[in-house]
């Protein structure tokens, strides 16, 4: 097939769309919310919107099946399926594949997955990403979202003129992890493969050789970290001049990670007419800013309530334990529990992560364990382990508690709570993956009361039984700083919930 689409034989029809896609046009009806800044024009390109070629990015013909859809069936539907919508002329959902009038290559691959129908983010973030415009996802881990917005990027792709000697990619994909953007990759090599679409994972903690090769012989799409693909554009091993699709994936955990400022000088090198997908599971403010200055005239999909809940599949289990009582508790629940299965173990630190891992083999326990500090060969070795079954147990750091897709992971164990509850909800959801079920159990320690409150609504919302000791907590005023003590204050109860 022609790497030109039909559909963009006519450069002209472009420009006539641009008011449809917000940029350069008249039209002055925006989203709630999202009147332009200013902002997104600004950086390296904000001068050359006329000397920009123009390109396509308009792929959306609705089918009839979709299109005989009436107002009241759009709304069952989406009510059915807890998506909300937000913006200006929002396309109706698809509920079948073959209502996305996706090509037969992405059609062969969709049937070669086994999927059954779109999921909800795919079944309405398809037809906003093909018609071209700037889109806001929110949803939770697992929903989908990869292929929400990768299959319409390789439509895309597959549209535009094909590489010249010293372009660089056509699609980048923003990634907080080496995780996410190796898991991204895979992905994308599978569904890309029948285009002949050529990829590359940029990211640090691996040598730089290989991902330079790649960036010089040409590649379509680029996956990276925001860190190692800086430092490909300073040494001018590829530019961003030829991207037109811009995706940043868990635009919240990047925020959370301190990507602010890499994120915008990125951005800044990308011509501003582009179509740019900005993803997250939550919603706090400063990814709302951040969406404000860098998105124009987007769709909004929501996946269930914008409120932060976990997954209901997964069975959560609180004990309140002292800091001290962690490790036995551990190996009696390890006991309790271990059937093969596959245990992720989570750590607030490198060094706690490795103290425990050393202490669990000593007592015959098989764990590895995954961090930052680990090389990327490590990292990729511990993981294929978890991963076959060989060493069913593994303790992480945050690196793992997002973008980390394994299945069949049974349990996971929070040995620290986490900083925040958006991380809570991320780490628990590395179980109860792709319609499974799964438990998490959770030590907490009276350091992290101020949790409590936010804690029990999450455990509640998911019609999980609250701990009695974590609901006194909760209805308590904070523990002085180094008074009373731990079993003082909240008794000596030690119950899961």
């Amino acid at each position: 097939m022609s790497r030109y689409d039909s559909r963009a034989a006519d450069p002209g029809s472009y420009r006539d769309r641009r008011s449809d896609a917000g940029f350069g046009g008249t039209s002055q009806s925006y989203s709630r919310g999202f009147e332009p800044s200013g902002k997104r024009d600004a950086g390296a390109t904000g001068d050359l919107d006329g000397l920009l070629t123009p390109f396509e990015k308009n792929f959306y013909v609705e089918a009839p099946s979709v299109a005989a859809m009436t107002e009241e069936e759009v709304e069952a539907y989406r009510r059915k399926r807890e998506i909300t919508v937000d913006g200006r002329d929002v396309p109706k959902p698809v509920r079948e594949f073959q209502d996305v009038g996706f090509p037969e290559y992405v059609m062969q691959e969709i049937e070669k997955a086994g999927f059954v129908e779109p999921t909800p983010i795919q079944a309405q973030g398809w037809p906003m990403a093909l018609k071209g415009r700037d889109l806001i996802g929110i949803a939770e881990t697992g929903s989908g979202k990869t292929l929400a917005y990768l299959l319409p990027a390789i439509i895309h792709v597959n549209a535009q003129p094909v590489l010249a000697p010293g372009d660089g990619p056509i699609v980048l994909v923003l990634a907080p992890t080496r995780e996410l953007a190796v898991q991204i990759q895979q992905e994308t090599t599978k569904f890309g493969a029948s285009s002949k679409i050529k990829n590359t994972c940029i990211y640090g903690g691996v040598p730089k050789g290989p991902q330079v090769r790649d960036l010089q012989k040409g590649v379509e799409i680029v996956i990276a970290t925001p860190g190692r693909l800086i430092d490909m554009l300073e040494s001018h091993h590829t530019n961003l001049r030829r991207v037109t699709y811009l995706v940043l994936d868990e635009a919240d955990r990047m925020l959370d990670m301190g990507f602010e400022p890499q994120m915008r000088k990125i951005i800044s090198q990308i011509r501003p007419d582009r179509q740019t997908l900005y993803w997250s599971a939550t919603w706090p403010k400063e990814v709302e800013q951040l969406a404000r200055q860098f998105l124009y005239n987007p769709y909004k999909v929501i996946i269930g309530s914008i409120d932060l809940k976990a997954n209901h599949a997964i069975h959560q289990r609180v004990e309140i334990v002292s800091e001290n009582q962690k490790y036995n508790k551990l190996v009696k629940l390890l006991e309790d529990i271990m059937d093969g299965s596959r245990i992720l173990i989570f750590m607030d630190t490198k060094k706690g992560c490795d103290q425990i891992t050393r202490q669990l083999r000593t007592d015959g326990w098989p764990a590895l364990s995954i961090h930052g500090d680990k090389s990327q060969a490590e990292r990729d070795w511990v993981l294929s382990e978890f991963k076959s079954g060989k060493s069913p147990i593994m303790t992480a750091t945050d690196v793992a508690a997002r973008g980390l897709d394994v299945k069949d992971v049974k349990y996971v164990i929070n040995y620290d709570f986490p900083g925040s509850l958006e991380d809570y909800v991320h780490r628990i959801g590395r179980t109860g993956r792709a319609g499974a079920k799964g438990t998490a159990y959770t030590f907490f320690t009276a350091a992290n009361a101020r949790f409590a409150k936010d804690l029990i609504k999450i455990l509640e919302e998911a019609g999980q039984k609250v701990n009695p000791e974590l609901a006194k907590m909760g209805r308590g005023p904070l523990p002085p700083a180094g008074h009373g003590g731990f079993r003082d204050r909240y008794g000596s109860s030690r119950q899961w919930s």
